[in-house]
């Protein structure tokens, strides 16, 4: 094939992740009820959001239903993707890019289920019952509740991809289990920091609960890592 026609068959693929992102965003809109229902599930019962601009609620709608069809055609624009490059690649870096991949994808999802049922909850009742004085009472507006949510599920699953990208590195020799290991406790000490990063509470338990499973993916890192060095010190030369 020749640079137009790659051009051509990236620019069809591109429509396609379009046009069905599209739809799953026009459905979700439509769907307006369950679509918030699921929003706004984390939240405690007994706090109430308000709105306080004119055209903020119909913007907000519209952002979440973009974002939820992107979320639920995700699968189908990596695959879109994956189709596209898999062509260029020689066998053995086709597999190791679709474990890549589908790795990445899993440990991204469990990312925001994590952060979904779990961390945003008590960051959430937490925050929203912080107050410095009584004389100052807490009044939530939706955007500040959706962006915060938005925020926090995109750090997770970002911070989940830790496994994947020690095995890449450790693919290409850049990364040792020698290493990780003798730099245990200061990981330690990043995790932590990027622990309150995520959820700035102040509240030890809602810190371990992001701190814990991430320290969790370190540990699985070495053990990835270690595997990987194994496998490359028994292939044959």
């Amino acid at each position: 094939m020749t640079f137009w026609d790659h051009l051509d068959e990236l620019r069809s693929r591109l429509w396609r992740v379009l046009l069905a992102a599209i739809v799953a965003a026009v459905g979700c809109f439509c769907f307006k009820e369950q679509l918030f229902a699921i929003v706004l599930h984390p939240k405690p019962t007994d706090m109430q959001l308000i709105n306080v601009e004119l055209t903020q609620q119909f913007l907000t709608h519209m952002r979440v239903a973009l974002w939820g069809g992107l979320l639920i055609v995700s699968p189908y624009v990596i695959y879109q993707m994956f189709a596209f490059v898999a062509p260029g690649l020689y066998r053995a870096e086709r597999k190791l890019a679709l474990r890549a991949v589908a790795g990445g994808y899993l440990l991204f999802a469990a990312g925001i289920l994590l952060n979904y049922f779990v961390i945003f909850p008590f960051t959430v009742r937490f925050l929203g019952g912080y107050q410095v004085s009584d004389q100052v009472q807490n009044t939530i507006t939706l955007s500040s509740y959706i962006s915060m949510l938005g925020i926090m599920s995109l750090l997770m699953g970002l911070v989940f991809e830790l496994p994947v990208l020690c095995w890449l590195l450790a693919k290409v020799g850049l990364l040792k289990a020698s290493f990780m290991k003798h730099y245990r406790r200061h990981a330690i000490v990043v995790i932590v920091i990027l622990g309150a990063i995520i959820t700035p509470t102040g509240d030890p338990f809602t810190l371990s609960l992001v701190s814990v499973p991430i320290y969790l993916l370190w540990e699985l890192s070495i053990l990835i890592v270690r595997h990987s060095e194994c496998k490359q010190q028994h292939q044959p030369v």
